[in-house]
Parts: structure tokens; C-alpha cells; sequence
């Protein structure tokens, strides 16, 4: 299989530079007129896969939102990973998993290999265990041709205090894990298959991102704030490697398919005028 990098990039051409991220939410069925319920989740889950699998170049369901129903929610999530993967797009599943040694070989395995149910194509991590405690996790999404998506600067206000210390040698934790990154992806074309999560609303990061050479995924566009405009000032010359992620302003568009496909398709098509511009 070609590399995530690789398939990114020619997903992202083919259907434009969006991510859509899958959060069935409890006030989310509401607006649908959905019961908090399995019934709810699955019918929700039906009607994404019907509007956007395979009409946006990655969808990101957050794994929560279907683990608080239990054993039936998570048989929901596996069926609407598949179904997103078979129908074209890439799946990021947003776990956010961090852990050290056999833990963290078995989350690797748990979301990135082709064997097993809940398979994607790339997963997030964290790194406050320390990079190189994720050291499986890159092993495996190389042995898979899959991608990870490392937290780097984050817009949530608690987040500064632990990504903008400084370690030893003078940088900033989360420069530390951008040039991990970077390290990483060295030599990699188009893009590497280790990419970082930006908040799309934090402003002027004041770190470097040119060298990642890896997608830049940028949450919290659309109902948290992030604007296409504003990613200019975010990303600055990176602007190229950005995969900007809406979830509310396109999920609160349903439940009518075609009004889900037209709310991601005009956010697609803002966001490409300012990233192919």
C-alpha cells in the first residue's frame, strides 16, 4: 500500500483539503431529533456515512462519543470506519491515546493494523509520556502504511502551561515534538506520515513549522472559532500542509444529506481558496 502521506495528498487533491470530524454529542442527536441512545448514535452514524463518506478526503470520528454506549457504540464506530474507508475516504480515528511499553503497542495495533476491527488509517496520540514512548505507534504506522497525528499546540487554555515550557535545551515542549516530527518525516515526498494537531484559533504559534514536512491538521474551525482566513496566521508559510477539520458547522447543517454535502462542500471550498491560492 502506498504511504499515508502519499494517499493524504491524493485524497485531499481528488476531494479537496477537508476534514470532517464525527461527533455525535448528545445535544448534536438532539438537533437531529434523535434520541441519547445506541438507536440514536446508529442512526446518526448512518446518515454521516450517506451524506460525506467518500465526498471529503478524511472524516475523524471521535472514538468517545461512541465508547459511552459500550460494547454497541464501539460495533457502530468499527462499521462506520469501514464504511468511510470503503467508499473512498481516509479515516482518522481521534483516540488521543498515550502509554508506554506493551499498553501502547497494543493501542497501535488496536487502530492501525489491517487485522483488526477497529483498523484506520491514521489515529492522534499524545506525547506527554515523551515522544519516544510512542515509539510502537510510529513502528506500526510504518509496518501499515498508516499516519499518526501527534498533539502539538493546542488551542484548549490549559494546554500553554505543559506546551509552552521549556525543556532542557531552551525549546518549548511543543517545538520539541514539532522537530521530532520533522526528524521523522525527513526525506518523505509529498508528505510524511507523521503529522502534528494545531488549533486552528491559537493565532500566531511563535514555532517553527516549515521543516515538518507532514500534515498539519487544524481543529476548531467553523463553531469554535477557526476561520479559512485566520489560517494564514496560524500556519504562515506551512499553509500548504494545513488539513483544516470542521465538525459542528458541518454536523449541525443535518440531518438532511444534501444539506450536510452542501455545508461541506462551501467550507471545502473557502478553505482550498486560501490554501491553493
Amino acid at each position: 500500500m502506498e504511504s499515508f502521506g502519499t494517499r493524504l495528498r491524493a485524497a485531499t487533491d481528488r476531494l479537496g483539503p477537508l476534514c470532517v470530524g464525527v461527533d455525535p454529542h448528545p445535544g448534536l442527536l438532539a438537533a437531529w431529533g434523535l434520541p441519547d441512545s445506541v438507536e440514536g448514535l446508529a442512526s446518526f452514524s448512518e446518515t454521516v456515512v450517506a451524506a460525506l463518506a467518500g465526498r471529503v478526503a478524511v472524516v475523524k470520528p471521535q472514538s468517545a462519543f461512541y465508547e459511552q454506549y459500550g460494547s454497541r457504540g464501539i460495533a457502530i464506530l468499527e462499521s462506520t470506519v469501514a464504511q468511510c474507508r470503503a467508499a473512498g475516504s481516509l479515516v482518522l480515528l481521534d483516540v488521543k491515546r498515550g502509554d508506554i511499553g506493551s499498553t501502547v503497542r497494543a493501542y497501535a495495533a488496536a487502530y492501525l493494523d489491517p487485522a483488526r476491527p477497529l483498523a484506520a488509517d491514521a489515529l492522534t496520540v499524545a506525547p506527554y509520556l515523551g515522544t519516544g514512548a510512542l515509539e510502537p505507534v510510529f513502528a506500526a504506522a510504518h509496518a501499515h502504511s498508516a499516519g499518526v497525528f501527534v498533539l502539538a499546540l493546542t488551542s484548549n487554555p490549559e494546554g500553554a502551561s505543559v506546551q509552552h515550557a521549556r525543556t532542557a535545551d531552551g525549546r518549548t515542549v511543543a517545538q520539541a515534538v514539532i522537530d521530532d516530527a520533522a526528524r521523522r518525516n525527513a526525506g518523505a515526498t509529498p508528505l510524511g506520515d507523521v503529522g502534528l494537531v494545531i488549533g486552528a484559533t491559537i493565532g500566531d504559534t511563535g514555532h517553527t513549522l516549515t521543516n515538518v514536512n507532514g500534515p498539519l491538521l487544524a481543529p476548531g474551525m467553523g463553531a469554535q472559532g477557526g476561520t479559512a482566513a485566520g489560517l494564514r496566521a496560524v500556519f504562515g508559510d506551512a499553509l500548504p500542509a494545513v488539513l483544516p477539520s470542521y465538525s459542528r458547522q458541518v454536523l449541525g447543517a443535518g440531518p438532511s444529506v444534501a444539506a450536510l454535502r452542501a455545508a461541506a462542500e462551501s467550507v471545502r471550498d473557502d478553505c482550498a481558496a486560501v490554501l491553493r491560492g
